[in-house]
C-alpha cells in the first residue's frame, strides 16, 4: 500500500513537471507577443466562453445521469444530485493526482448510495471503455476530413525534428557510435529474448482486449442500450461544441471551423490524459496546432487555449468545491457510510 502511494506521488510529481515544463516552451515562444496575449485575452468575447461552460456542465450533468445506466443493472442507484456531486469532486481530485477522480468517485458513491466500491469502479472503468471506444472514432473521422493536415503536422513535430536531429549526429561521430551501439544491443537482447517477450505481451495485451470486450458487452446489460449510447455521443458531441464556441471568443480564431476543432478536440484529449488536468499540455499542444498548422497568429493561438483550459479549470474548481459541501447536507438524514 505504501509502495503504491509512493508511486503516486512519483508519478504525480514527474506529470506536473512535465506540465510545468510545457507551460514554460509556450511562454518562451510567445515572449514577443506578450501585449498582443494581453490584447486578444483583454478583447475576448467572454459570452461565448460563458456559452462554452454551459456546455462543459451540460457534459459533466450527463455523465452522472448515464451512470445510473449501469449501476442500475447491477441493483444500485445514486440519486442524480449526488451522481453529479460524485462526478464533480472526481473531475476536481483529477487536477491534483491522475485518475485519483475515478477512486473519489467511487468512495462518494460508496459512502453516501451504498454502493460497494468494486462495483462502482467496475462501471466507471466500463465508462472509460466506451469513451475509448469513440475516442478512436473521432481518430478515424479526424484522419478521413484532416488527413493532410494532420499528416503536415506530424512532419513538422517528427519527421523534421528527426531528420534534423540525425544531420546533427553525423557531425558528432562519438554519440553517433554510442547510439548505434546501444540500438544493436537492443536488437540483439530483443532476438535473443524474443519468445518470453512475446509470450508477456501476448498475455497482457490478450487481458486488456478480453478487459475491452467484456466492459462493452456489459453495455448490453443496461436499461436501455441505444439511450446509454446516445448519451456517451452526447458528452463527446458537448466536449466538441463547448471548445468549438470558444473559436468565437477571440478575433483570431473566430473563422476556425468544425473540421479544425475536430483534430483540436483529438489532441486536446490527449493532453488532459497526459498531465493532471491537462495543466500545460493541453494548452501547449492546442498552440502548436493553431499556429502550426491552421497558421493563426502566435498571440491568439496562446490565448485560445488558455482560455478555454482555464474556463475549464475554473468550473471544475467551484463546482467541485460546492459539491463537497452539498454532499454532507443533502444526505444529513441518510444512513451515511463511515
Amino acid at each position: 500500500m505504501q509502495g503504491s502511494k509512493t508511486k503516486s506521488v512519483i508519478q504525480f510529481i514527474i506529470l506536473l513537471s512535465i506540465g510545468v515544463l510545457l507551460i514554460w516552451l509556450s511562454l518562451r515562444q510567445v515572449a514577443p507577443e506578450k501585449d498582443n496575449i494581453l490584447k486578444a485575452f483583454s478583447e475576448a468575447n467572454y459570452f461565448w466562453v460563458f456559452v462554452s461552460l454551459l456546455i462543459a456542465f451540460f457534459s459533466h450533468f450527463l455523465r452522472a445521469y448515464r451512470w445510473n445506466y449501469l449501476l442500475e443493472p447491477l441493483g444500485y442507484k445514486t440519486k442524480l444530485l449526488n451522481a453529479n456531486c460524485h462526478v464533480m469532486v472526481g473531475y476536481f481530485a483529477n487536477y491534483g493526482i491522475p485518475r485519483m477522480g475515478e477512486i473519489t468517485r467511487c468512495t462518494l458513491a460508496a459512502k453516501y448510495d451504498k454502493v460497494p466500491f468494486e462495483v462502482a469502479l467496475g462501471t466507471v472503468i466500463t465508462e472509460r471503455i466506451v469513451d475509448f471506444f469513440i475516442f478512436i472514432i473521432i481518430f478515424v473521422v479526424t484522419l478521413f476530413v484532416q488527413f493532410n493536415e494532420l499528416i503536415g503536422l506530424a512532419n513538422e513535430l517528427i519527421f523534421d525534428k528527426i531528420s534534423s536531429s540525425f544531420s546533427g549526429l553525423m557531425n558528432k561521430p562519438i554519440l553517433l557510435g554510442l547510439i548505434l551501439f546501444f540500438g544493436i544491443g537492443l536488437v540483439a537482447v530483443f532476438f535473443l529474448f524474443r519468445k518470453k517477450i512475446a509470450a508477456k505481451l501476448k498475455g497482457k495485451f490478450g487481458k486488456v482486449i478480453l478487459g475491452m470486450l467484456n466492459g462493452l458487452s456489459s453495455v448490453r446489460k443496461t436499461k436501455n442500450p441505444i439511450q446509454f449510447i446516445i448519451l456517451s455521443l452526447l458528452i463527446w458531441a458537448s466536449y466538441f461544441y463547448s471548445l468549438y464556441f470558444c473559436f468565437f471568443a477571440i478575433d483570431g480564431t473566430s473563422h476556425l471551423g468544425q473540421k479544425e476543432c475536430l483534430s483540436l478536440l483529438l489532441f486536446g484529449t490527449l493532453g488532459v490524459i497526459f498531465a493532471p488536468g491537462g495543466l500545460g499540455a493541453y494548452p501547449f499542444i492546442l498552440y502548436t496546432i493553431l499556429s502550426g498548422t491552421y497558421g493563426v497568429e502566435d498571440a491568439p493561438a496562446f490565448a485560445l487555449p488558455w482560455l478555454s483550459w482555464t474556463g475549464q479549470f475554473v468550473l471544475i474548481l467551484v463546482l467541485g468545491i460546492l459539491s463537497l459541501l452539498i454532499l454532507p447536507l443533502y444526505n444529513k438524514n441518510k444512513d451515511v457510510v463511515q
